[in-house]
């Protein structure tokens, strides 16, 4: 039998075990240490925004948003039904109401020309998500928030090093989120960031990530003891995933150039196929810059994708569909969603399928799995 094709793999970077290494050996291992320091900088430096301050995952860096904007019951908050579940946990957790908002058919991103009808006088933030790396039209959204004063946040869990008219995914919302989990290109395992681009949430965005208390505050010696000035949780990781965060890091234009290339080679080589077969490849806008997090394919429909990830299986090649959506949840419908709320978003979830992309992913594995896709007839 053929050795299986996993969906995805970390990258592993040997320099890890060196940090690691001196982690444990340093006697700090709790979080804010050297490499916590060092990863925080480098991250500033590559994505150019404000203050970074790096949390246990992407979820938690969400809930920080969310308390920093002080969201509550009675408000509302947009956000696309396309998305992973802790977008919208981070809101509900605090009380506000979820509104779903649909996806362009073309980037599968958040539409930015349903946004303003469904602002309403409650509406407090809006939450965009870059799927796949590929920038929502932010330039729109940018306005609208503007013109109606509401802040907008960016998930940006698949899109660290990618840019939207030359300018990085993480710096065109108040605040930004970043993931560093497994299926990430850049990964601990487990791990996230938080973006501020808002100097006055700084302060705060420090204490809520240390349980409430300005402890931040106390270490720089700003004030002779610490104590508990406003909720808060414990969001800070270890110095253990700082360590390789930083190796991997470090490693980033590597990481990126390979990802890169298998990308580039699935979007030449299935051109053809696709085409032939009326199956959809990624769509990236001139304006955009994609990190190659993803590569996806859309099926004519549901039977199409579940016989090709049969298929595929049957290769020992795993592929995967991705978001169902939110609006349909058990939890979504409590809120109110229906069917035909987000029609694209229904539509695309039923099809979409992820091909295997990582950065230890051979040529001659490639090849296989190119092989199997063109030997898929939908």
């Amino acid at each position: 039998m053929l050795e299986k094709i996993p969906f995805n793999r970390p990258a592993y970077i040997k320099k890890a075990e060196v940090y690691l290494q001196q982690a444990l050996q340093s006697g700090h291992l709790a979080g804010d240490g050297n490499f916590t320091k060092q990863s925080t900088a480098l991250l500033e430096k590559m994505i150019g925004v404000k203050k970074a301050l790096l949390t246990t995952n992407c979820t938690h860096a969400l809930e920080m948003a969310a308390i920093l904007l002080d969201l509550k019951e009675g408000d509302e908050v947009i956000l696309p039904s396309f998305t992973f579940v802790s977008t919208v946990n981070a809101i509900v957790l605090r009380g506000a109401k979820p509104v779903f908002i649909d996806i362009r058919p073309d980037t599968l991103n958040f539409d930015e020309n349903q946004l303003e009808k469904l602002i309403t006088p409650k509406t407090r933030a809006i939450f965009v998500v870059h799927y796949g790396g590929v920038a929502c039209e932010m330039d729109s959204i940018n306005q609208i928030s503007a013109k109606n004063n509401i802040p907008v946040v960016e998930d940006n869990a698949h899109g660290l090093f990618a840019s939207y008219k030359g300018k990085n995914l993480g710096t065109l919302g108040v605040l930004a989120t970043q993931s560093f989990h497994e299926t990430k290109n850049i990964s601990t395992g487990e791990g996230g960031a938080l973006f501020i681009n808002d100097p006055s949430l700084e302060e705060r965005a420090e204490i809520i990530r240390e349980k409430g208390t300005n402890r931040s505050r106390f270490f720089r010696g700003q004030v002779d003891k610490y104590t508990w000035v406003d909720i808060g949780s414990s969001y800070l990781p270890s110095e253990i995933t700082a360590a390789v965060l930083l190796a991997q890091l470090e490693s980033g234009e590597q990481i990126q150039a390979k990802r890169n290339q298998i990308w580039n080679t699935y979007h030449t080589q299935l051109a053809d196929w696709s085409a032939r077969n009326g199956v959809r490849l990624p769509f990236v806008p001139a304006e955009c810059s994609h990190p190659s997090h993803l590569y996806y394919l859309l099926m004519p429909n549901l039977d199409a994708r579940t016989r090709f990830i049969a298929c595929m299986k049957s290769k020992n090649i795993l592929c995967v569909f991705h978001y169902l959506p939110l609006h349909l949840s058990d939890m979504g419908l409590k809120f109110g969603g229906k069917q035909g709320d987000c029609p694209v978003t229904e539509d695309v979830s039923d099809r979409l399928v992820r091909l295997p992309l990582f950065y230890d992913l051979t040529e001659q594995e490639l090849e296989r799995v190119i092989d199997a896709i063109k030997s898929f007839s939908p």
